[in-house]
């Protein structure tokens, strides 16, 4: 299981949001390039990056941001954000970005997901942010009428190459994840499931760990990396080899702690 560590882009700057918040935002650096590479020294195998400011306005904003990150580290990274057509998309990946989150199209061009997974297989994973089981789109500032599991379902035959599964009521708020409608999810779906939101502790990420023979394959931390609740590192090791021999030892905890 990969321990993928977060990072949020609005106006360039690394933040973290609470309950998907604009208006309630905390910046933690303002250069993502180096929060990337604390991550990759630390023990990342992947990174998790979103554009808040292109999920709102519904194309990618922080471009530069994210190239730099890309040719700054040496694993693979994946982006979400705006990503509303097939040209931004194939744009994104030429830089390099391993995989492409789409979130808001999943629900409103379900045949543009089916496109692009066959043009870009293995590359492109959708995002289910949902509020309450049902999905948020338009960087969470819309909640549609679609349920959470249905729109799994439907974009597993589409032929994504995973889910990321976000409970927004969880994100950024340090209370654990939603772990009966991670285990609903990948009993609804055959393809892999990556965990997201409210990942506060070490006893959290084993939790999910148990989930692994279910089909959860990964884990995105955020604000507990940030405030040094969860030690990348310890993460990484307690859930597998990750990149620990490359690891310094005092390296173990954030910075920001």
């Amino acid at each position: 299981m990969d321990v993928i560590p977060a990072i949020d882009l609005l106006e360039g700057r690394c933040v973290r949001l609470y309950q998907g918040e604009y208006d309630q935002s905390q910046v933690f650096s303002e250069n993502p390039v180096a929060v990337a590479r604390q991550w990759v020294a630390q023990g990342a195998a992947r990174l998790h990056l979103v554009d808040l400011d292109g999920a709102k306005a519904g194309k990618p904003k922080n471009w530069q941001a994210i190239e730099a990150i890309v040719r700054a580290v040496d694993i693979p990274v994946q982006v979400g954000g705006g990503l509303r057509d097939r040209q931004r998309v194939a744009d994104l990946l030429s830089l390099g970005v391993k995989r492409a989150i789409l979130g808001t199209v999943a629900v409103e061009q379900p045949d543009l997901v089916a496109e692009l997974s066959q043009v870009f297989p293995e590359q492109i994973v959708v995002g289910i942010d949902a509020r309450d089981g049902r999905v948020a789109t338009r960087g969470w500032l819309e909640t549609s009428a679609m349920l959470a599991i249905d729109l799994a379902q439907r974009v597993a035959d589409l032929g994504a190459a995973a889910i990321i599964y976000t409970d927004i009521k969880r994100d950024g708020t340090l209370k654990g994840p939603n772990l009966p409608a991670l285990r609903e999810l990948t009993e609804a779906v055959s393809i892999p499931v990556i965990a997201s939101g409210g990942v506060s502790s070490l006893t959290d990420v084993l939790s999910l760990l148990a989930l692994a023979p279910q089909g959860v394959t990964g884990i995105i931390i955020g604000r507990a990396l940030y405030t040094g609740d969860i030690s990348l590192k310890e993460a990484v090791k307690a859930v597998g080899p990750g990149r620990l021999q490359d690891i310094p030892p005092d390296l173990g905890r954030s910075t920001w702690a």
